[in-house]
């Protein structure tokens, strides 16, 4: 089969299309033929050397969108089903971006019904992420919400998260997004218009650190996207790192809210597999609003 994979960390031109043997899934896994595979921040990430693993082949992809071909002795599933999943992982050998990938059974969820597999390719890690970030911070109905990157995809489906949890979300994000924030059910606060410890809560989905701290009130609640690289608490303020874990029966939970229209999924470009190299040039490039999608 076919994979992205990097050999050398270095810029979007490192990326690499290789033959690969198709992978043989082990007890209680299943193995996806890939529809659709997700290009992520992380994956850029991983390309460039920030999660070490020199010296050897690097895998990369996290999320998946197929069909069941072939599953291992346990498994929930059977050859045909139609399947999202998160393949955790920062340094493995093989991803997602392949035409074939093994995942745990219990890391896969039946993929939604409304959309096609591009768009639900989408949603497992940055709608978990998103999940996982919330269930952190512990907030009840009515304690106050600031989303930053609001417009992105992981600040996005906060937003929605929250929203349909009964928490008040206002979204930062730049002036030109300001329309897309309030249709995901948050208000927007533009360049930074925020006063100091104005709310209860902030999940810093745009990484500003120390800046977004700032926004809590004292006691509240801080939670960043980059695991371990949290600001340190100050003003009795609680402050930590979601790393995103994958859990089928909650991702199965997100898919039904896509399919009861709580969630929006979003595709801002599709890449055939072999174009890896360029889906990473144009995620590098920035102002991507939605995700790019490689399809095998």
């Amino acid at each position: 089969m076919r994979a992205a994979v990097v050999n050398v960390f270095g810029g979007p031109e490192v990326v690499e299309v290789v033959e690969a043997e198709v992978p043989e899934p082990g007890a209680r896994q299943v193995r996806i033929k890939v529809a659709a595979a997700t290009l992520n921040p992380v994956d850029a990430g991983v390309r460039a050397g920030v999660f070490g693993g020199a010296g050897k082949p690097i895998g990369l992809g996290w999320d998946v969108a197929g069909v069941v071909d072939a599953v291992g002795v346990g498994s929930a599933w059977s050859v045909g089903d139609e399947v999202v999943a998160l393949d955790y992982g920062m340094v493995k050998p093989l991803g997602t971006h392949a035409e074939y990938v093994v995942v745990d059974t219990d890391a896969a969820a039946k993929a939604p019904a409304t959309v096609d597999t591009v768009h639900a390719a989408t949603l497992p890690l940055n709608a978990l992420t998103a999940e996982q970030a919330l269930d952190r911070l512990e907030l009840t109905p009515g304690q106050s919400l600031l989303v930053t990157g609001a417009a992105g995809a992981v600040g996005g489906y906060a937003v929605q998260l929250a929203a349909h949890r009964g928490i008040p979300v206002t979204g930062l994000a730049r002036e030109a997004d300001e329309e897309l924030v309030r249709s995901l059910g948050a208000t927007p606060a533009v360049n930074g218009a925020v006063g100091a410890g104005s709310f209860d809560a902030v999940l810093d989905a745009a990484v500003l650190d120390e800046p977004a701290l700032a926004w809590v009130r004292d006691g509240g609640a801080y939670i960043g996207v980059i695991p371990q690289a949290q600001p340190g608490s100050v003003r009795g303020v609680r402050t930590g790192a979601v790393e995103v874990s994958a859990d089928g029966r909650r991702l199965a939970e997100l898919v039904r809210l896509v399919d009861e229209g709580v969630l929006t999924t979003r595709v801002a470009e599709t890449f055939a597999l072999d174009d890896a190299a360029k889906a990473h040039a144009r995620l590098a490039e920035g102002g991507v609003r939605g995700r790019l999608v490689l399809v095998p």
